[in-house]
């Protein structure tokens, strides 16, 4: 069974850095991408960055030159580091990963990680 769990969010004042984690459990399967999602209050979930297995590292306009996404195989990690933080950036943050599944694309989600953006 693929579990997925965030950690790393928590209050910054603008300008500021957090460094988002992820761990995988239970992948058995070839993965297609990996990347984190974010979503506000009111708003619908978007694609922050992603890695693609083989293939480009994808971000948000928004977040280009602020935010790095990696990861490290060999743990099962995955993190975000996200810099010069913005008052537009305050979200629950969550991970996710698309696997092959015999022979099918599956997507699996994390519970996310808050992210606060405050004075």
């Amino acid at each position: 069974q693929v579990r997925l769990v965030e950690s790393g969010g928590g209050l910054v004042q603008p300008g500021g850095s957090l460094r988002l984690s992820c761990v995988a459990a239970g992948m058995t399967f070839s993965i297609n991408d990996m990347g984190w999602y974010r979503q506000a209050p009111g708003k619908q979930r978007e694609l922050v960055a992603r890695i693609i297995t083989g293939g480009p590292t994808d971000y948000a306009d928004s977040v280009k030159g602020r935010f790095t996404i990696s990861r490290d195989n060999a743990k099962n990690m995955m993190y975000l580091q996200m810099n010069r933080l913005e008052p537009e950036d305050p979200a629950v943050y969550c991970c996710s990963v698309a696997l092959w599944v015999k022979g099918s694309l599956r997507d699996y989600w994390g519970q996310g990680t808050q992210v606060i953006v405050s004075s």
